[in-house]
């Protein structure tokens, strides 16, 4: 090469440096300027994280807000798409397909309008007040950021009203059978006297850090927006709720029975398990499962020297006492004792373990009645809020101690926090990145999870593996009655028989998970899909190493990536088999 050619190769080469580092600065600030658009734009998820920049704030939800930030994600993606990937490092090219895959997803849900359907009977509108359980409420600012959103509820209402009214008008509407859960939530709220509003418990017992004389002003001023601003909000969203949206809900349950209500389920099912599977291809999966469970089951059954027909076993395990305790103290002070028995075996299976700590609370008296067993919320980013394992202490009679254990490790360690807290806590990666929640690695790492309780000194009692089995049959219940309702035609009384005739779970919570599905169509299908996954990756590297397969590396590097698309996960597991085998060969030689 003469030295022209040197020259000019060096010239291109500097060339193309620039432009590499031109386009990573172009990413990193797009990543940047759409988080702070984001948290702008999302101001109770800033509060939840803790950005309490907006602390006062509720999302506009006009129509002209709506359609705005649909434009607004479009350029954003716009500006993706212009982004040359390949110039990127290795890390960033990573970044990119999560970030492009996000904002595709959200442009192309816009099209089936899901923001028409804006009530839900497991909390929502009708009790804004729960948010002040994830909220820091610990000075002065922080009482006169909540009462100053306590002034603007009329808004946040007058919003939902008008989602609402428009979606009545496109035929966009929720089922009855779910709607009619919702007036006796909304009776909480219409009080006489406003000190006996829900949203005066916090003014009532504040805490210390408060001074006496900012507690009296703070009272006053509470009670005086419920008076003029609550009340009145309240009132007017009963009246519309009750006199002309509850009428007008439709008959069916199923998502197939919406304008374009087939493409939009196909579309859920796609989003939230991140694969390329058909609701029919799910749906076979889900019988697939329940089969090899119930086989499973069965040889419990037999252990127990049970004499009667798997049917008769699910009977006397929803009907006897011995399974449940008599009052709510009792079970909440048995999932204070299961988790504090998990916590101490964790180091067998981790190499590193989250440093936010987490709690147990009992889900609030106004949503108990209508939601699940129990869920978890995420800790706040700035650590002045632990994660929250919430439980369902209302009727402890349908609550079975043989789930405590199973349910335990799903939703607190090593489940949800565990996974959740650590992914915050990756802070060489991008913000987006730490609160990323691909459903089909949250939640599959979840059910995943409840196996490991073997693992951890659990399941002794074959009632408590029973619970497990029940636990892994629940998710692959949800794949046959997620698709069987909202794509194949099924009835809400289909589903619940066929839930019945393969769980233990009690019918109170099977009732409430089957309305679970019907309001949140797709979301079941990610945990078994996710799990089998997981299972697929772990059973794989324990082929290839052999003895030399370490479980807390494995796991290490399934969670160090924070949530991934499945196929993205099983990319960087194989990436990571082939390293792990490379050494033991060399280590070997």
């Amino acid at each position: 090469m003469n030295r022209l050619n040197i020259a000019l190769a060096g010239l291109l080469l500097a060339a193309w440096s620039a432009v590499c580092a031109d386009t990573g600065t172009d990413f990193a600030t797009l990543l940047e300027e759409h988080w702070e658009w984001q948290l702008a734009n999302s101001p109770v998820m800033a509060s939840m994280i803790g950005d309490r920049r907006y602390n006062d704030q509720w999302q506009d939800k006009s129509m002209a807000a709506i359609a705005r930030r649909h434009e607004e994600t479009r350029e954003f993606l716009r500006r993706a798409y212009a982004i040359d990937r390949g110039a990127l490092s290795d890390a960033d090219q990573l970044n990119y397909e999560l970030f492009r895959r996000q904002l595709q997803d959200d442009v192309d849900l816009h099209q089936f309008r899901g923001y028409l359907l804006p009530f839900f009977h497991r909390g929502g509108v009708q009790n804004l007040e729960n948010l002040t359980n994830q909220l820091r409420l610990t000075t002065s600012s922080d009482f006169e950021d909540w009462l100053a959103r306590m002034n603007k509820i009329n808004v946040v209402i007058d919003q939902e009203i008008e989602l609402a009214e428009a979606g009545r008008k496109a035929n966009i509407m929720a089922p009855t059978v779910l709607m009619q859960r919702i007036p006796p939530q909304l009776t909480l709220q219409l009080v006489e006297n406003p000190a006996d509003s829900p949203f005066y418990r916090v003014f009532a017992s504040m805490p210390d850090t408060v001074s006496a004389d900012d507690q009296q002003r703070l009272r006053a001023s509470a009670l005086e927006t419920i008076e003029k601003k609550v009340l009145p909000a309240y009132k007017k969203l009963d009246r519309y709720f009750n006199g002309k949206y509850l009428p007008a809900s439709r008959e069916s349950i199923g998502q197939s029975a919406l304008p374009d209500g087939d493409a939009w389920y196909e579309h859920l099912a796609r989003s939230f398990t991140t694969t390329r599977m058909t609701p029919d291809e799910i749906h076979r999966l889900g019988l697939e499962e329940v089969k090899r469970i119930r086989g499973e089951m069965r040889q419990i059954i037999n252990e127990v020297g049970f004499e009667g027909g798997f049917q008769e076993f699910l009977v006397f395990l929803r009907t006897d006492t011995q399974f449940y305790f008599d009052n709510p103290d009792e079970l909440y002070e048995a999932y204070l004792a299961t988790c504090k028995r998990i916590d101490p075996e964790l180091v067998k299976l981790f190499g590193v373990l989250p440093r936010m700590p987490y709690g147990v609370k009992p889900i609030p008296d106004s949503i108990a009645p209508d939601t699940t067993t129990a869920y978890y919320s995420r800790p706040a980013a700035d650590g002045s809020r632990a994660g929250i394992y919430w439980v369902n202490l209302y009727r402890p009679e349908v609550r079975p101690k043989y789930e405590i254990e199973v349910l335990s490790v799903h939703e607190a360690m090593p489940g949800h926090h565990l996974q959740i807290a650590l992914q915050q806590e990756l802070g060489d990666m991008p913000m987006f990145r730490r609160f990323l929640g691909f459903t089909a690695f949250v939640e599959g790492w979840g059910l995943y999870s409840e196996r490991l309780g073997y693992d951890l000194g659990l399941y002794k009692d074959p009632y408590s593996r029973f619970g497990q089995l029940t636990y892994d049959m629940w998710r692959a219940v949800r794949l046959v009655v997620d698709t069987g309702m909202h794509y194949k035609g099924w009835t809400r009384q289909q589903a619940i028989d066929f839930f019945k005739d393969n769980a233990a779970k009690t019918e109170h919570d099977i009732v409430n998970e089957i309305d679970r599905y019907i309001a949140w169509p797709g979301q079941a299908l990610a945990y078994k899909i996710g799990q089998l996954k997981i299972l697929t990756l772990r059973e794989r590297a324990e082929l290839h190493l052999g003895d030399a397969f370490d479980i807390r590396a494995f796991h290490d590097e399934l969670l160090g990536g924070g949530a991934l698309p499945l196929d993205i996960l099983e990319q960087r597991m194989d990436e990571w088999l082939t390293a792990q085998m490379k050494q033991e060969a060399a280590a070997r030689r």
